[in-house]
C-alpha cells in the first residue's frame, strides 16, 4: 500500500514500522508455511522401519528418499533407518503422533491398535491374490482407510507390501489343521491374530520383532509367521526347521507420515512426496514379489523342509477361524466389512 511521505519524520516511522511487521494490510492465508522452502533450508525426514537392509522393504524406502530429493531439489532430505533403529513399529507411529520422527511403514496388524478399522486387513484368508490386494487397496476402499489415520496425527500416503505370510517352526511340518495344536507361535501384537490361532490350536505369543529370533534360537516360542522375504532375509532357516505354505494373511504395509511435519509443508512438497510414496511402493511390490518367489527356493536350500498345504486342508483352516472373523466384523462393522468383501468380489471379476 503506497503512502505519500509528508516529512522525513513520518517517512522513517513507516519505514521503522515495516521493518517490525507493524503492518496490518500483509495478505493472509491458510496454506500451509513450508519452512524450509521459505527460507532456503534442509528439512529432513526420518525414515525408519523394523527389517533389515536387504528386505524390499528398505529398498523401497531408498527409492523414496531419491525421488523426493531429486524432486525437491535436495530442500527435503531422507535420512533412512532399518533393523528397529528409531524402534518398533509401534513406538514408531507414536514418534510420528508427536512429530519426532516423519516416516514410517508398519504392516496392518498394530495399526490396528490405533484405528481398530484396519483389522479388516488382518481376517485370515481375506485377499486370494496380490493382484485383488492391489485393486482393492489402491482404490476408494482403500484410501477410506487412510483417511480414518488423520484423527490419529497421521498421514496414510500408500500402500506397500509385507505379502502373505507363511508359518515356520522347529517342532513339526504343518500339514494338516491338527498340526497347530499346541505349538507356541509368536505373533504381532494383534488381538484378531491371537484369536484366530487360537482357533487354530496354536498357542499364541505377542512379541516385538526385535526379540524374535533370540525367542526361538532360545526356544521361547516354537514358530513365528512372517511372508518368505522376511524369513529368508532375518535368518530364520538358522534356528528353524520347518515352513509351510499357509498363506494365512496378505498383509500390506501402510506408508506413513506426521500429520504435523506433512502440515507444515507447502502443497508442493505435500504432493511430492506423496507421489513419491506410490511410485516407491509399486517398486516395492514388484521387488518383494520376486524376493517372496525366490526366497522359498533358498528356504529349502538351506535346510528348511517347505511344506504345501493342500486346499482340502487350507478349506478346513479357513472354517476353523470363521468364529474369530464374526467377532471381529461385528466389532469393525458389519456394513464397512460388507464393502471391503464387495470390492474383494469386484476385483476377481
Amino acid at each position: 500500500m503506497k503512502k505519500k511521505l509528508t516529512g522525513f519524520l513520518v517517512g522513517s516511522m513507516a519505514l521503522v514500522l515495516a521493518a517490525c511487521g507493524g503492518a496490518d494490510d500483509a495478505p493472509a492465508t491458510d496454506e500451509p508455511v513450508d519452512e524450509g522452502a521459505a527460507t532456503g533450508e534442509v528439512q529432513t525426514i526420518r525414515a525408519g522401519i523394523g527389517l533389515n537392509s536387504e528386505h524390499p522393504q528398505y529398498k523401497g524406502l531408498e527409492r523414496f528418499a531419491e525421488i523426493v530429493e531429486e524432486n525437491t531439489n535436495g530442500e527435503l532430505v531422507v535420512e533412512t533407518y532399518h533393523s528397529g533403529q528409531l524402534g518398533d513399529d509401534r513406538s514408531m507411529m507414536e514418534a510420528l503422533q508427536l512429530g519426532s520422527q516423519e516416516v514410517t511403514v508398519p504392516s496392518t496388524a498394530p495399526i490396528a491398535n490405533f484405528v481398530s478399522e484396519f483389522t479388516i486387513f488382518d481376517f485370515p484368508f481375506l485377499f486370494p491374490s496380490n493382484e485383488v490386494a492391489d485393486e482393492v487397496l489402491d482404490g476408494e476402499v482403500g484410501q477410506q482407510f487412510l483417511d480414518m489415520l488423520d484423527d490419529q496425527n497421521l498421514v496414510g500416503l500408500a500402500y506397500w507390501e509385507n505379502g502373505f505370510r507363511n508359518v515356520t517352526n522347529s517342532t513339526r511340518a504343518i500339514e494338516t489343521l491338527e498340526d497347530f495344536d499346541g505349538l507356541t507361535l509368536r505373533t504381532m501384537e494383534n488381538d484378531l491374530h491371537l484369536d484366530a490361532f487360537r482357533a487354530l490350536g496354536a498357542n499364541p505369543t505377542p512379541m516385538a520383532f526385535t526379540e524374535l529370533f533370540t525367542a526361538m534360537q532360545q526356544g521361547t516360542v516354537d514358530g513365528q509367521e512372517n511372508p518368505n522375504a522376511t524369513i529368508y532375509l532375518e535368518g530364520y532357516y538358522e534356528v528353524q526347521d520347518y515352513v509351510s505354505d499357509t498363506r494365512h494373511v496378505y498383509s500390506p504395509f501402510v506408508f506413513l507420515m506426521s500429520k504435523p511435519f506433512f502440515d507444515s509443508l507447502s502443497e508442493e512438497h505435500q504432493q511430492i512426496v506423496r507421489d513419491a510414496a506410490i511410485e516407491a511402493g509399486q517398486f516395492q511390490r514388484e521387488l518383494n514379489r520376486e524376493a517372496n518367489a525366490e526366497y522359498v527356493n533358498n528356504l529349502e536350500e538351506e535346510g528348511m523342509t517347505v511344506t504345501q498345504i493342500s486346499d482340502e486342508e487350507r478349506e478346513r483352516m479357513v472354517e476353523a477361524v470363521q468364529p474369530a472373523i464374526e467377532k471381529y466384523a461385528e466389532r469393525i462393522g458389519e456394513d464397512l466389512v460388507n464393502e471391503v468383501y464387495e470390492a474383494i468380489e469386484a476385483a476377481q471379476e
